[in-house]
């Protein structure tokens, strides 16, 4: 008999309320850029999938952990940072699947305390195991949050906090 379990690691995309401000003005304070995805294959921040040829789609500035640190009261200082990330430009639901997402390819897991510090992080290279990663880094007690990267540009895809 098999027996289904949810992931105690579960990704979290950026929530609508968050989208919605940033679809007035990113965290660099620019207006919103809409254009329609020629190719396909943008990486949405918002539903944590990938884009199909022709969404309209907007690539913003976006700062995850002052995000975070507003909601928790944490002062990251110098570890406040913004970049770029795709959204939707209208409201999309978000994720449509508990399952971890954009794990199947070179990913960097930053670790971040509770005070929105870094605290290390770690190349996990397919095929090895993504969420033994994941259990590896909040064994620390000191882990808060982790950051979930692209290897290739350092960009920010989703957030798991602690369980």
């Amino acid at each position: 008999m098999t027996t289904h379990t949810t992931p105690p690691h579960v990704p979290r995309a950026i929530t609508e309320p968050v989208l919605a401000a940033l679809r007035t003005a990113d965290d660099a304070g620019r207006p919103l850029t809409i254009v329609e995805d020629p190719e396909g294959g943008a990486p949405l921040r918002c539903c944590l999938r990938r884009s199909a040829a022709g969404e309209r789609i907007a690539l913003v500035s976006y700062a995850p952990l002052r995000r975070w640190a507003a909601e928790t009261g944490a002062a990251p200082g110098a570890y406040d940072e913004q970049g770029p990330v795709f959204i939707h430009t209208e409201p999309c639901g978000g994720p449509q699947s508990e399952a971890l997402a954009f794990t199947r390819a070179h990913r960097v897991l930053r670790r971040y305390s509770r005070d929105g510090h870094l605290l290390g992080g770690r190349l996990v290279t397919p095929p090895e195991d993504f969420e033994g990663a994941l259990t590896e880094a909040f064994a620390d007690p000191e882990v808060a949050l982790v950051h979930v990267r692209a290897v290739e540009y350092g960009c920010f895809l989703y957030e798991v906090r602690r369980p």
